[in-house]
Protein backbone atom coordinates (compact mmCIF):
# COMPACT_ATOMS: atom_id res chain seq x y z
CA UNK A 1 0.00 0.00 0.00
CA UNK A 2 1.10 3.21 -0.80
CA UNK A 3 1.59 5.97 1.93
CA UNK A 4 2.53 9.24 -0.64
CA UNK A 5 4.25 9.82 -3.79
CA UNK A 6 6.53 12.47 -4.91
CA UNK A 7 7.14 13.88 -8.66
CA UNK A 8 9.46 15.92 -9.78
CA UNK A 9 8.56 19.30 -11.60
CA UNK A 10 10.65 21.81 -13.33
CA UNK A 11 8.86 25.02 -12.19
CA UNK A 12 7.73 24.93 -8.00
CA UNK A 13 5.07 27.81 -8.75
CA UNK A 14 3.70 26.80 -12.23
CA UNK A 15 3.55 23.11 -11.74
CA UNK A 16 1.51 24.77 -7.78
CA UNK A 17 -1.02 26.73 -9.78
CA UNK A 18 -1.79 24.01 -11.79
CA UNK A 19 -2.07 21.06 -9.28
CA UNK A 20 -4.13 23.55 -7.16
CA UNK A 21 -6.78 24.33 -9.59
CA UNK A 22 -6.85 21.04 -11.29
CA UNK A 23 -7.02 18.74 -8.37
CA UNK A 24 -10.02 20.83 -6.65
CA UNK A 25 -12.81 19.00 -8.27
CA UNK A 26 -11.22 16.07 -6.38
CA UNK A 27 -11.31 17.61 -2.97
CA UNK A 28 -7.11 17.37 -3.17
CA UNK A 29 -6.08 20.49 -1.58
CA UNK A 30 -2.75 21.90 -1.05
CA UNK A 31 -1.85 21.42 2.92
CA UNK A 32 1.77 21.98 3.04
CA UNK A 33 4.40 23.88 1.07
CA UNK A 34 8.31 23.84 2.47
CA UNK A 35 10.06 26.87 0.78
CA UNK A 36 10.89 26.64 -3.01
CA UNK A 37 11.33 22.72 -2.56
CA UNK A 38 8.04 21.04 -2.35
CA UNK A 39 4.20 21.35 -2.00
CA UNK A 40 2.15 18.62 -0.67
CA UNK A 41 -1.88 17.86 -1.24
CA UNK A 42 -4.26 15.99 0.18
CA UNK A 43 -7.22 16.16 2.49
CA UNK A 44 -7.67 16.30 5.52
CA UNK A 45 -3.92 16.59 7.62
CA UNK A 46 -2.74 13.99 5.36
CA UNK A 47 -0.27 14.80 2.15
CA UNK A 48 0.02 11.94 0.21
CA UNK A 49 1.02 13.92 -3.20
CA UNK A 50 3.69 15.51 -3.39
CA UNK A 51 5.49 17.70 -6.00
CA UNK A 52 9.15 18.80 -6.00
CA UNK A 53 11.79 20.83 -7.21
CA UNK A 54 15.21 18.85 -6.69
CA UNK A 55 17.42 20.53 -9.45
CA UNK A 56 17.29 18.03 -11.70
CA UNK A 57 15.31 16.95 -15.10
CA UNK A 58 11.96 16.18 -14.33
CA UNK A 59 11.04 12.49 -15.03
CA UNK A 60 7.64 11.85 -16.91
CA UNK A 61 4.80 9.67 -14.35
CA UNK A 62 1.36 8.58 -15.00
CA UNK A 63 -0.56 9.50 -11.83
CA UNK A 64 -4.30 8.22 -11.29
CA UNK A 65 -6.65 9.58 -9.33
CA UNK A 66 -9.78 8.46 -8.00
CA UNK A 67 -13.30 10.02 -8.27
CA UNK A 68 -16.67 8.99 -7.05
CA UNK A 69 -18.25 9.07 -9.96
CA UNK A 70 -18.22 10.40 -14.29
CA UNK A 71 -19.44 14.12 -12.52
CA UNK A 72 -16.07 14.56 -10.67
CA UNK A 73 -13.91 13.70 -13.50
CA UNK A 74 -15.76 15.89 -15.83
CA UNK A 75 -15.24 18.59 -13.29
CA UNK A 76 -11.40 17.63 -13.00
CA UNK A 77 -10.80 17.51 -16.80
CA UNK A 78 -12.58 21.61 -17.34
CA UNK A 79 -10.17 22.58 -13.80
CA UNK A 80 -7.45 21.05 -15.11
CA UNK A 81 -7.57 22.17 -18.72
CA UNK A 82 -8.79 25.59 -17.69
CA UNK A 83 -5.49 25.63 -15.40
CA UNK A 84 -3.30 25.43 -18.20
CA UNK A 85 -3.35 21.53 -18.68
CA UNK A 86 -2.83 20.00 -22.37
CA UNK A 87 -5.78 17.50 -23.27
CA UNK A 88 -3.91 13.92 -23.18
CA UNK A 89 -7.59 12.20 -23.67
CA UNK A 90 -10.76 13.92 -22.86
CA UNK A 91 -13.75 12.65 -20.13
CA UNK A 92 -15.40 9.49 -21.75
CA UNK A 93 -14.89 5.53 -21.39
CA UNK A 94 -11.91 3.59 -21.84
CA UNK A 95 -14.05 0.08 -22.54
CA UNK A 96 -9.93 -1.05 -23.48
CA UNK A 97 -9.40 -1.30 -19.52
CA UNK A 98 -12.73 -2.35 -18.51
CA UNK A 99 -16.17 -1.61 -19.39
CA UNK A 100 -16.85 0.94 -16.95
CA UNK A 101 -13.19 2.46 -16.84
CA UNK A 102 -14.45 6.48 -16.91
CA UNK A 103 -11.24 8.62 -16.87
CA UNK A 104 -9.72 11.90 -18.30
CA UNK A 105 -5.90 12.75 -19.11
CA UNK A 106 -4.42 15.83 -18.90
CA UNK A 107 -0.47 16.73 -19.15
CA UNK A 108 0.73 19.02 -16.54
CA UNK A 109 3.06 21.69 -16.97
CA UNK A 110 6.03 18.89 -17.19
CA UNK A 111 4.35 16.74 -19.20
CA UNK A 112 3.06 14.21 -16.67
CA UNK A 113 0.29 12.26 -17.38
CA UNK A 114 -2.50 12.85 -14.61
CA UNK A 115 -5.46 11.22 -15.08
CA UNK A 116 -8.83 11.24 -12.76
CA UNK A 117 -11.06 7.86 -12.99
CA UNK A 118 -14.49 6.58 -12.18
CA UNK A 119 -14.82 2.57 -12.35
CA UNK A 120 -18.23 2.24 -11.17
CA UNK A 121 -21.05 1.36 -13.23
CA UNK A 122 -23.97 3.73 -13.61
CA UNK A 123 -26.06 1.47 -11.27
CA UNK A 124 -23.59 1.48 -8.66
CA UNK A 125 -23.49 5.75 -8.44
CA UNK A 126 -20.61 5.70 -11.08
CA UNK A 127 -22.67 7.80 -13.57
CA UNK A 128 -23.17 11.31 -11.59
CA UNK A 129 -25.06 13.92 -13.29
CA UNK A 130 -23.66 13.60 -16.44
CA UNK A 131 -24.75 10.20 -17.72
Amino acid sequence: MLDHITIDVADLDTSGRFYDEALRPLGITRLYAFGEKFIGYGNGKKAFFWIGRRGETPTRAHIAFAAPDRATVDRYFAAAIAAGGREDGPPGLYPEYHPHYYGAFVLDPDGNNVEAVCHLPPEAGGDGPTG
